[in-house]
């Protein structure tokens, strides 16, 4: 036991900050149950940069700029930032756009999903066997050879082009030195804590991923593969964290379906909706936080993930596929019908084609 705390024990201190950041963000103004939220705040980035006009999210998220420049700070001073890239890039892109259509279905990544558990969304368990079972489907093509490609070193310059790039337009956005940035006055995008605290929040969170290599998707994949629990034990943790921080400070009203903030009780559609994002991360090697962790390692390949997932949210709005608290739409269910049979074509093709090619 000592052996396996001494080996894990940043883990279960990433899953610690990340409970804790969730808590304090929400209770500083964050939405409900959304105090950290990839795929929320992705959309709501998309959102000010106006690819889409649903005008209730829609904010250049600090939290997402800060867990990019954390990444990076950790990787400059541990010696692990490198420009790499040119695996697949646009298979990835498309992953990145169907992972983000999942969670928009579902209403959350796969950290929003464990944050939900701990404050009592029941809808968030129905989450979680789907992106298990999304999860497991991966697995069994990564054991058949299932591969994207290698990826080949790159300048320092293109590794750094994507976090410049982010911090740049989060400048601007927050110093309004240029008006074309939106900013929503009403609805989840309007609710957040002050900008400092959320950026500093993100610093944190980006920095302990990069070190602990936190990764939802990870956890399970480890889990099944190579029964390596740790980082199952570190999301564990962002549930604990969450339920008591919540009983403390007198948010749990109990486990529930029904009035969870900025969720639906369509169980189908939460269940398919994650196995979609639980498939699709476990093909790009991790879920929406450790893709934009890699991003600021100097990963371009993620970058451009990260870039697919933010048009996958301006698609998702714009056509009518996320879902809302009254509940998913019937565009949204064809759009997960579509995405399960596309990852099953990626899937088929990098593992049985790519693999025939090499025979030749």
């Amino acid at each position: 036991m000592k052996k396996w705390f001494r080996d894990n024990w940043l883990l279960l201190l990433t899953g610690l900050i990340v409970g804790l950041a969730a808590l304090i963000l929400a209770k500083l103004g964050n939405p409900g149950n959304m105090g950290f939220c990839i795929a929320c705040f992705e959309r709501d980035i998309a959102g000010a940069l106006g690819l889409h006009g649903a005008e209730a999210v829609q904010y250049f998220r600090p939290e997402i700029v800060g867990i990019v420049l954390g990444s990076l700070i950790a990787a400059l001073c541990f010696r692990e930032f490198k420009g790499k890239g040119g695996s697949s890039p646009f298979l990835r892109l498309i992953l990145g756009m169907l992972v983000m259509i999942g969670a928009l279905v579902f209403l959350g990544c796969p950290l929003r999903m464990v944050i939900r558990i701990g404050g009592g969304d029941l809808n968030a368990v129905v989450g979680l066997l789907g992106f298990i079972v999304g999860i497991l489907i991966g697995v069994v093509f990564l054991k058949k050879g299932f591969t994207l490609g290698r990826a080949y070193v790159q300048t320092g310059a293109e590794g750094a082009a994507f976090p410049a790039l982010l911090a740049l337009a989060f400048l601007l956005s927050a110093t309004g030195l240029v008006g074309l940035f939106r900013s929503s006055e009403t609805g989840p995008g309007s609710m957040r804590a002050p900008w400092l605290l959320a950026l500093a929040a993100g610093l944190a969170v980006g920095f302990l991923a990069q070190r602990s290599r936190f990764c939802m998707a990870g956890g399970i994949r480890n889990a099944v593969m190579f029964k390596d629990f740790g980082l199952v034990a570190a999301f564990g943790t962002v549930i604990v964290v969450v339920l008591l921080g919540n009983l403390i400070l007198g948010q749990f009203n109990g486990f529930a379906f029904e009035k969870q903030p900025v969720a639906h009780s369509d169980g189908l559609w939460n269940f398919l909706g994650m196995v979609v994002v639980g498939w699709g991360s476990t093909l790009l090697g991790g879920c929406p936080l450790r893709q934009l962790v890699l991003a600021g390692e100097g990963n371009s390949d993620s970058a451009v993930t990260v870039v697919g997932m933010i048009l996958g949210a301006a698609i998702s709005h714009n056509f009518k596929l996320a879902s809302s608290g009254e509940g998913s739409t019937p565009n949204g269910h064809n759009a997960v019908w579509a995405a399960l049979v596309i990852l099953l074509l990626i899937s088929v093709l990098c593992t049985f084609v790519k693999r025939k090619e090499g025979k030749k």
